[in-house]
This record gives structure tokens, C-alpha cells and sequence, in this order.
């Protein structure tokens, strides 16, 4: 009995917490069939009609090193959500990854995701066929048809694709519609321009592109043609894992804290404005209902709801209202 009027009293100390900051986690959100158990989640965006889409890893996800020892993942990987009851709507994605790791919906609800052990990145139609893949499979490398664990993708209106790419190169790659290299930017370094694990990427409205610059601990901002504008660092933001522009004009951005059992315990949303003030943050590391635990991806509906998936021991997408 005291144990469980302990968890209960956590679980009341983290919802007056996060109503403080203005936003509470949805209790039983979602609601997955019997029997389905999520692995990694490791991308999470929301389309134009509120569909929250997650890409996980399921039971057998290799971890980052050699990809003979794994087999493809037996379950869907790319779920489509209602974002109100978090029914499945849809699934694909079975025996067709080996580790997922970005997703983003373009402007035309197109489903893009990387997948860091193929070195590739897919573009499927909003109900799962595929439409375009780019990298080889397998095969690292850095040039023009090449990635080395390829992070994220963000799309820009007029189809521009931009590629964090990633853990084994440091660079921002851009193709054009029809998956046609046109140029890149970055190396690895901690001066401007440079990244230290580019590990996840978003553009706002005015085409400005952002990029989680995990291991350097800032994000960095550029022009859509690669011109440097701006770092942000400070304690405020900690270590960007990845982030989402919101329909508000806000950008939110996951603080994982550092990737290591022996490193900071910090697990947190922050919100900024586009100019890089920090409006404020809420979430705490833990594994009770409304904490994260390495908290990898984040995405914002038009009603201001923020989802957001866990990795490593987390394995869960959970929902925040305001």
C-alpha cells in the first residue's frame, strides 16, 4: 500500500509540475491494440490533419555498429495516430528497416525517415507506398549519392530536401525534388558551420533552416542556401537532440541531456521563440507517466499539443495538452 500511494503521489508532484508550466501529459494516451508494445520511438511528426506519425524500433532494433548481425524489424514501424484518441489509424513499415531513426511530413503529407544502419532515407505517400529512396544500401559514404547514418529530413514548400547527415559525417546535404544532389554545407568542428553530430533539423516559415547540433550542445541556424546565421548555447537549452517548428511560430526543441548512463539526467521540452530566447520548458527524466526518458523527437499539432518519443529504456510516445 505505501508503495503504491508513492507512485500516486509522483505521478500528482509531476502533473501540479507540469500544469505549472502549462502543459499536462494525457493520461492513456494512446491507445494501441492489445498487445501491441512500441519499441524506440525514435521519430515523432504530425501531419496537416492532426495525425500524429511515430517511427519506432520495435522488439529486435540494432544499435548503432555492424548491421549483419541484425535482422529487418518484424513489426510496422511507421504508425499514423488520431491525435485526440490515439487510436492507430494505420501502420506500414514491417521487414523494411533495420534502425529507424528521423521522420517528417512534408507540406503534401508525404512520410519521410531515415534509417542510420541502411544509410539511406525513404519517401513514402501518406498511406505507405514508396515513392523515392536516397543513399545505398548499406554502403556509407560521403558524395552525392552516399550518407554515413543519415539523422533527419526536413522538406522544404517547394520540395527542397535537407538531410542531417548524421553520425558518421558531419553535414547538411540538400537535394531537389526529385532526389538530384544540388550542394551541402558543414564538416566536423565546433566553429560556426561545423557540427559535432548533426542530429536533427526543422525550417520555419521563412526557409531558415535549424540544426540540432547534439554533441557541440547548441543549435545552430542557417539560411536555406547554408549561410550561417546564429548558434544558440546556453543551460537553458542543454543538449538538443531534436526539434519541430510549431504552426504558432514556436520552436520546441527536445533536451535529451547527455547520452550516457554517467552523464546528466535531464529530460525536458524547451520552447523558444525564433529569435532564440527561451520561453520556457517543462518534463523531468524518469519513466513515470509525464517524464521522458531520453527523450529523441518532438512534434506539435495545430492545437498546441506536444508528442514526444523516447528512446533507450523510454520506448514510448507520449502526449502533452496545454
Amino acid at each position: 500500500m505505501k508503495r503504491i500511494n508513492l507512485i500516486l503521489s509522483l505521478s500528482l508532484l509531476i502533473s501540479c509540475e507540469q500544469a505549472s508550466t502549462g502543459y499536462s501529459v494525457v493520461h492513456g494516451w494512446p491507445k494501441l491494440p492489445k498487445g501491441f508494445i512500441l519499441g524506440q520511438v525514435s521519430g515523432v511528426e504530425v501531419d496537416s490533419h492532426d495525425h500524429v506519425f511515430t517511427f519506432h524500433r520495435g522488439k529486435n532494433a540494432a544499435y548503432l555498429g555492424s548491421d549483419s548481425e541484425f535482422q529487418n524489424i518484424q513489426e510496422p514501424t511507421i504508425l499514423m495516430l488520431d491525435n485526440n484518441s490515439g487510436a492507430l489509424l494505420d501502420s506500414w513499415g514491417k521487414d523494411a528497416f533495420l534502425t529507424p531513426h528521423g521522420l517528417t511530413v512534408d507540406a503534401e503529407n508525404n512520410v519521410w525517415v531515415t534509417d542510420v544502419q541502411y544509410h539511406q532515407v525513404y519517401k513514402f505517400s501518406h498511406d505507405g507506398e514508396l515513392i523515392m529512396t536516397l543513399g545505398e544500401k548499406s554502403v556509407p559514404g560521403w558524395d552525392k549519392t552516399h550518407f554515413n547514418q543519415p539523422t533527419d529530413v526536413v522538406v522544404a514548400p517547394d520540395g527542397t530536401i535537407y538531410v542531417s547527415d548524421g553520425y558518421g559525417n558531419n553535414r547538411v546535404a540538400v537535394f531537389s525534388t526529385d532526389g538530384t544532389f544540388k550542394f551541402e554545407w558543414g564538416s566536423g568542428g565546433e566553429d560556426n558551420g561545423q557540427f559535432n553530430l548533426p542530429h536533427g533539423i526543422a525550417m520555419d516559415a521563412n526557409g531558415r533552416i535549424y540544426v540540432a547540433d547534439r554533441s557541440n550542445s547548441r543549435l545552430q541556424v542557417f539560411k536555406s542556401d547554408g549561410t550561417f546565421i546564429d548558434a544558440w548555447q546556453s543551460t537553458e537549452i542543454g543538449r538538443p537532440w531534436g526539434m519541430a517548428v510549431g504552426r504558432d511560430g514556436v520552436l520546441y526543441v527536445v533536451d535529451g541531456g547527455d547520452p550516457s548512463p554517467s552523464g546528466v539526467q535531464r529530460s525536458r521540452i524547451v520552447k523558444m521563440d525564433l529569435s532564440g530566447n527561451v520561453l520556457g520548458s517543462f518534463g523531468s527524466f524518469g519513466q513515470y507517466d509525464g517524464q521522458m526518458d531520453w527523450p529523441h523527437d518532438v512534434g506539435v499539432d495545430s492545437k498546441g499539443s506536444v508528442y514526444v518519443g523516447d528512446v533507450h529504456f523510454g520506448m514510448r510516445i507520449q502526449k502533452f495538452a496545454k
